[in-house]
């Protein structure tokens, strides 16, 4: 595995990737979903920042005040996801290097000594939102004060990172678990909700019903794309599987795209699923502050019965927990990527929980704090675009992984309009 993280190599992980060496080399027998196996992993990881607590917030708010009105803006926000993934994905396999060290190559030291100051508190801003959403959830689960569901999740956060050291392979079947719960919740609920099949097909043609849809619109549009789980990727792919030719990195890099796809397509339905059945929940029925994840998990049982609640809240809480170890695992790659320094995970996990006590502690509205955390994520979003737009399009750099000159001007329209939107969201922020 990656020297980013330090960990040790297992049985699993060499099964895994004698495995994939015969499917690269041609000599595996194997076919269909069992050819593809080895392959997957990396972007389920990743895909857990686009369903994490912040995304909750935002789809159900989208489902109470317009109905399904916006499910067009959460595909095309994953389509977009998929080619910027897929490309940070690339960058790993083609140089065996993470994003952040390919910058701390190219790139003067101050330049990267900034890069890391802004993507340390990018991390830890988007960390708080995560650790918050999974005390909010056990909180609602246990009535447990917010303060001790602070403490269950950091213990719980702390033993899953155990699972680093080993190997990925297990970290990989870990976090893909926690999708998987976060799936089945979110299916569960959606057939409770039952929404209207007729209208959700007419929430894929896009349309707006007001400044404020648009405003929205530009939130879920513009907090899509996570500036750290950009560096992890890269780090993910980076020598998780050896390719001794070019023929073998091109083949690998179509594989990969599967698991983009895959990942980030199944993250795509689960936002769907949230907003429409807020939708089909909470639309019309004139429910003040919808997107509180409180207020949506206690609104939930006299609509659908208890037996939803707790499935919202258990969706929440694996959502919080994976989002906030794959947030750690990415403060990692960040800090040994861009000034070659590490720390131990468990230490790094203490000082990113921190920021999360405080704003416990001093009473701050949690909901809030989840707002204002989307809002610090959203000024790292370009310096972990435009370096991936430039470095996917070096030959120097990605050799035979290049990528095409359509991609890149694809790549460079989706990074104008996030950015803009971003701007336009963060400048809505602070003029009120």
């Amino acid at each position: 595995m990656s020297d980013s993280f330090a960990s040790t190599s297992t049985e699993l992980d060499s099964h895994n990737s004698a495995k994939a060496a015969d499917v690269l080399s041609g000599h595996s027998p194997r076919r269909g979903l069992k050819r593809l196996l080895p392959f997957l992993g990396p972007a389920v990881i990743a895909s857990i920042a686009y369903m994490d607590p912040g995304n909750f917030a935002t789809n159900i708010q989208g489902g109470a005040d317009f109905g399904y009105r916006l499910l067009w803006v959460i595909l095309a926000a994953n389509l977009m996801a998929m080619l910027i993934q897929n490309l940070s994905a690339k960058l790993g396999i083609a140089t065996g290097k993470n994003l952040p060290q390919v910058i701390r190559e190219q790139w003067p030291g101050p330049v990267r000594w900034f890069y890391w100051v802004q993507a340390e508190i990018v991390a830890m801003a988007t960390d708080l939102a995560e650790f918050i959403g999974a005390s909010i959830a056990i909180h609602l689960l246990t009535g447990l004060p917010l303060f001790w569901g602070a403490v269950v999740t950091a213990i719980i956060s702390f033993w899953i990172l155990g699972f680093q050291r080993r190997g990925a392979r297990p970290m990989e079947l870990v976090i893909g678990a926690f999708v998987l719960i976060i799936g089945l919740a979110y299916l569960a609920q959606f057939v409770m909700a039952r929404p209207a099949l007729s209208a959700l097909g007419a929430g894929f043609l896009p349309s707006f019903a007001g400044t404020q849809s648009v405003y929205l619109a530009v939130g879920i549009i513009g907090a899509t794309v996570m500036p750290h789980v950009i560096y992890l990727h890269s780090a993910l792919t980076q020598g998780r599987i050896k390719t001794r030719t070019d023929t073998e990195k091109i083949k690998l890099a179509k594989l990969n795209k599967v698991d983009v796809i895959g990942a980030m397509g199944l993250a795509g339905l689960i936002n769907m699923s949230m907003l429409a059945v807020a939708a089909a929940t909470f639309h019309g029925k004139g429910i003040e502050g919808a997107g509180d994840l409180e207020t949506a998990y206690r609104t939930l049982t006299p609509l659908l019965g208890s037996s939803a609640s707790v499935l919202f809240a258990v969706a929440l809480l694996a959502s919080g927990i994976s989002s906030t170890v794959v947030g750690t695992m990415a403060g990692q790659v960040i800090m040994q990527g861009f000034v070659n320094f590490s720390i131990p995970l468990w230490l790094r996990r203490t000082i990113t929980m921190l920021p999360a006590f405080v704003v416990i502690l001093l009473g701050i509205d949690p909901t809030r704090a989840l707002v204002m955390s989307q809002v610090v994520l959203s000024f790292g979003i370009p310096f972990a675009l435009i370096p991936l737009l430039m470095f996917s399009a070096r030959r120097d750099i990605m050799g035979v992984l290049t990528s095409k000159p359509s991609v890149t001007a694809l790549g460079w329209l989706f990074a104008t309009l996030i950015i803009g939107l971003n701007v336009y969201l963060l400048w809505g922020v602070f003029t009120g």
